[in-house]
């Protein structure tokens, strides 16, 4: 492989993590709506353990990708991951908040109450992936950061990205398009995740609100994602010359990037129709159930051609708002040629930890979680 090459196939993998993590969020979306899909103690519970058979699946998939992109684009891990931490930080805290919720809310010597941990997983399912979109919204409208690669040679300030104001990464929260683009992520969750609970719990009742507040979420959804896909392609976009490296505004760069590179148009159309007759067929059947594996390719396929699309064919996909040249690319960004070959070697073992992942969720999910379950001590 090329240098050049290997910093496409990275960014390959590291999208590839991120629309994972996209579809996986359905454990937050579950969880942010329990109390409408649950009216008691026991269906609540039954909401709790569903999801809680896939929580550290989830937790270990956002780690997993933070974790690329430090090996493989540093200096982003840096700029974004140290700069706007108070934006990470509120994000982690709130997976923190599950983490401990799913533990501890049936632990004898519980003060705080079995629901108030249930609130906690809410809070969860309601901030992260609002939080989650609106960083990655970012990739496409930029951020206050400032690079200066001088300063690491320097003795007296060797740090190289700073951010350009005192709000470390909540600023994003005060662009609109940034918080749509958290909306729409969070919307997506909810639908994947009352499809998922359609899909795995065994309970009338709760499947027959499930198909009621899906009509809901799917509609939110729709507004907030065609809302932000339009904004996306009729906006100028962040381009750079690969020669010089000068980053410049592109007026309808990210559509042209879907024309010019017309596989991923066609893997977002395809995502999309695929999410559409997922979560459509769920609502006007009433015997249809699957409708999670659909939304969830369909995600997968979405999320996955948008990241490609914002990195690949010459374009900063993490721009700055305050010095445009400071602008991150995968190429002014990236691992050494050497670390990027060795990680792709290893990277071959992806696969076979993904068909393993696969197996373990067969195994947990050959049976629908019923009341008769919940009898076993080891469940939350």
């Amino acid at each position: 492989m090329t240098y050049e090459l290997l910093q496409e196939y990275w960014w390959f993998l590291v999208s590839l993590l991120g629309a994972l993590l996209a579809f996986l969020l359905f454990v937050q979306g579950a969880n942010a709506v329990m109390f409408s899909l649950g009216k008691n103690d026991m269906e609540r519970k039954l909401i709790i353990n569903s999801t809680g058979r896939k929580w550290e699946i989830t937790f270990t998939t956002l780690v997993t990708f933070g974790g690329a992109f430090f090996a493989s684009f540093p200096l982003f891990y840096s700029t974004s991951f140290g700069g706007a931490y108070w934006l990470w930080m509120i994000i982690l805290f709130t997976f923190v908040m599950q983490a401990v919720s799913y533990e501890f809310q049936n632990k004898k010597g519980n003060l705080l109450g079995t629901k108030a941990f249930q609130w906690f997983l809410i809070i969860n399912g309601l901030v992260g992936p609002l939080l989650i979109g609106g960083a990655i919204g970012t990739f496409f409208n930029g951020s206050n950061f400032v690079v200066d690669k001088d300063n690491f040679i320097g003795m007296g300030n060797p740090v190289i990205s700073h951010w350009a104001n005192a709000s470390h990464g909540l600023d994003a929260l005060l662009d609109p398009w940034n918080v749509i683009f958290g909306l729409a992520v969070m919307f997506l969750a909810q639908v994947n995740g009352i499809l998922y609970i359609m899909n795995n719990v065994e309970n009338e009742n709760i499947r027959s609100r499930c198909s009621v507040r899906l009509v809901g979420c799917l509609v939110a959804f729709l507004v907030f994602f065609i809302a932000t896909v339009v904004h996306i392609l009729l906006k100028d976009g962040f381009a750079y010359n690969p020669f010089t490296g000068i980053v410049y505004m592109e007026p309808y760069k990210y559509l042209n990037n879907f024309i010019e590179i017309w596989p991923l148009l066609l893997m977002f159309l395809l995502g999309v129709g695929i999410f559409l007759y997922g979560s459509v067929r769920t609502i006007i059947s009433k015997t249809f159930n699957d409708g999670i594996w659909f939304t969830g390719a369909g995600t997968v396929f979405v999320v996955l051609s948008l990241l490609i699309n914002v990195g690949l064919n010459y374009t900063a996909f993490y721009p700055s708002l305050a010095d445009l040249q400071s602008s991150l690319t995968i190429s002014n960004s990236c691992s050494s040629e050497f670390t990027l070959t060795v990680m792709a070697i290893v990277s071959i073992l992806v696969p076979f930890v993904l068909a393993y992942i696969i197996n373990v969720w067969k195994q947990m999910d050959r049976f629908g979680l019923g009341e008769h379950d919940l009898k076993n001590e080891d469940t939350y």
